[in-house]
């Protein structure tokens, strides 16, 4: 079979290196706990991460993929069970790890930002997993997330958008006190309760509200929390978190992972990251950031 035409949004040979140890120890574990391993896997790893980031970064239907790709059926069960065995929350940590340390940071961090985003949702997601955020007026389900000083990933929560930002962040600050035991100091904005401040003082981490400047009008970058919600905005270069299109909200936990760990890659790398009217132009843009 001829090799096919590359996609923009494919791996190059520099990011796939960078990618392939942890879906390349997944598969080896897999095969190793089967209990008859059978014939070889047909399809390459590459080439289903490559339609797995195509699905993300164009927003297409997984039915829609390109036939030069693996089938979708494929690649959907390869995305599913990467989902389940969290591949993309590790893949995303290895690569926060490697740029930290390439911006002259130590590897784990030791401050945090939380912030919420309320999006829509699509037809395929249940009634019984949306709800209505009554402060932004929008209908669908609410992403929290956490990232460092940087604005890189490390833990996110999606819920229905009707969950007030304390409970999520409950859940949020329960995880990173877990997972990242070195934080001392979280700044969120004033959505967050301060029964939420003394949650955090009992796991020994900081809690800071910082609030807007009486008066201000319009959007205002906050102290310390403007790197959250500029995470936010690099995640939008992926058109499938413009919309919840994912059934099972950790699904779209999955999806931003996955964004995170492409432009981390990219950063890593020196890559850029093409916006979406450079599709049209053709001109590369490098990452924001």
């Amino acid at each position: 079979m001829a090799e096919r035409r590359p996609y923009p949004s494919d791996l190059s040979d520099a990011r796939w290196a960078l990618i392939e140890p942890v879906p390349a120890a997944w598969r080896a574990e897999r095969r190793r706990s089967a209990l008859n391993i059978g014939r070889p896997p047909e399809h390459d790893l590459r080439e289903i991460m490559n339609a797995i980031l195509y699905v993300d970064r164009t927003g297409v239907q997984w039915r829609y993929l390109p036939h030069d790709f693996p089938p979708w059926e494929t690649c959907y069960g390869y995305f599913a069970k990467w989902q389940k065995d969290r591949v993309f929350a590790q893949l995303t940590g290895v690569l926060r790890r490697l740029l930290r340390q390439q911006e002259g940071q130590v590897a784990e961090p030791s401050a945090c930002v939380i912030d919420a985003q309320s999006v829509k949702t699509s037809t395929s997601v249940p009634a019984a997993g949306q709800g209505t955020d009554a402060a932004k007026k929008v209908v669908g389900r609410k992403r929290s997330i956490v990232t460092d000083t940087l604005g890189l990933l490390l833990a996110v929560l999606v819920t229905a958008a009707s969950v007030q930002d304390s409970a999520a962040g409950t859940h949020l600050v329960d995880q990173v006190a877990a997972s990242h035991p070195v934080i001392r100091k979280v700044w969120v904005d004033g959505g967050y309760r301060q029964h939420l401040v003394e949650h955090a003082a009992t796991l020994g981490i900081n809690m800071e509200i910082v609030q807007r400047t009486p008066g201000t009008r319009g959007f205002t970058p906050l102290p310390k929390r403007w790197t959250v919600e500029r995470t936010y905005g690099w995640l939008m270069f992926h058109r499938r978190l413009a919309r919840d299109y994912e059934t099972l909200p950790a699904r779209s936990e999955a999806m931003i992972h996955l964004a995170m760990a492409d432009l981390m890659a990219r950063r890593l790398t020196g890559e850029a990251t093409i916006s979406w009217h450079d599709s049209i132009s053709q001109d590369q843009t490098p990452i924001p950031g």
